[in-house]
């Protein structure tokens, strides 16, 4: 990794409101652990139709200063945050016009990482409304994209671990990179799963079937651990559905991290309803990784 490249600044989302900080929590505690800036994003869409705020409707000019005002006065609370929390990030704030999804997939260019709150997709049907960030964001961003849920998650086992999703394709490695780094960095274990969906009509050998995922989980992970060997890895081969296994082993865990094709497409477990199930269930912080040639 060259110098350039680790001075990539983590991008974080801002929630206007200053109740919801869990994701800005978990940004500021990433920039630490990889003594990374931290840039601050909050992105105002323009007035929708039919917005009348109280006392009339104010003139474009009057409007735009009053939402300035609101934003800049919001950026300031959430860099005082991450200052009261690390106060040795360097921290930044920039407030910006558009759609939150398009500003933070401009700013994911030159990225670490992406972190944002799941508070988008509380409601199952905005999963498919322009309002949607998350989903949008992580079809197209280079570089990984943290969803962390806003409510409180308390692992309740004594040792930490991440859960990686495995499916033997070349975007699930780089889901094991990013894993392996991430467990590395806060002292974790890793668990690496491969999920068996069974196909309807069944197959002939299902003791075959299940010694061949066992071998692509292995060649995956096994020889991307010597990177990080004090890692503890443990390897498993689950039957059922995607969404319900790493649901399932995500109520405990640090993270889920998931590979993605990246440039506008899902791929293995990220793939169709799979991909809105995971942000829409895991009970822990979601990583998306994406997958380029040059990997």
């Amino acid at each position: 990794m060259t110098h350039t490249e680790e001075r990539k600044p983590i991008v974080a989302g801002v929630d206007p409101d200053p109740a919801r900080r869990t994701a800005l929590a978990w940004a500021a505690d990433e920039a630490h652990r990889r003594r990374l800036p931290l840039l601050l994003v909050l992105a105002q869409n323009v007035p929708t139709p039919g917005y009348r705020p109280t006392g009339g409707r104010p003139s474009w000019e009057k409007w735009n200063a009053e939402l300035h005002a609101t934003g800049d006065r919001a950026l300031r609370e959430a860099v005082a945050f991450v200052e009261s929390r690390h106060p040795q990030v360097p921290v930044s704030g920039l407030l910006a016009e558009g759609h939150p999804a398009w500003v933070l997939r401009e700013h994911a260019q030159d990225a670490t990482e992406v972190v944002l709150g799941s508070w988008h997709l509380s409601a199952a049907q905005e999963l498919f409304s322009s309002a949607a960030v998350a989903l949008p964001l992580i079809s197209h961003a280079p570089c990984p994209v943290v969803v962390v849920p806003e409510w409180e998650h308390i692992t309740t086992q004594q040792s930490p671990h991440f859960v990686v999703g495995v499916d033997g394709s070349p975007q699930s490695a780089a889901a094991v990179d990013f894993a392996l780094e991430e467990a590395a960095l806060r002292g974790a274990a890793l668990r690496a799963l491969y999920v068996w969906h069974p196909p309807r009509l069944g197959v002939l050998d299902e003791d075959a079937a299940v010694q061949e995922c066992r071998r692509l989980l292995s060649e995956t992970v096994t020889v991307r651990t010597a990177a990080h060997p004090k890692v503890e890895l443990h390897q498993e081969v689950v039957r059922g559905h995607p969404v319900q296994v790493l649901t399932k082993a995500s109520e405990n865990a640090l993270g889920l991290v998931v590979g993605t094709r990246g440039h506008g497409g899902f791929t293995g477990m990220l793939l169709g309803s799979v991909s809105q199930g995971v942000l829409h269930h895991a009970r822990c912080p979601v990583i998306t990784v994406p997958y380029t040639r040059d990997q």
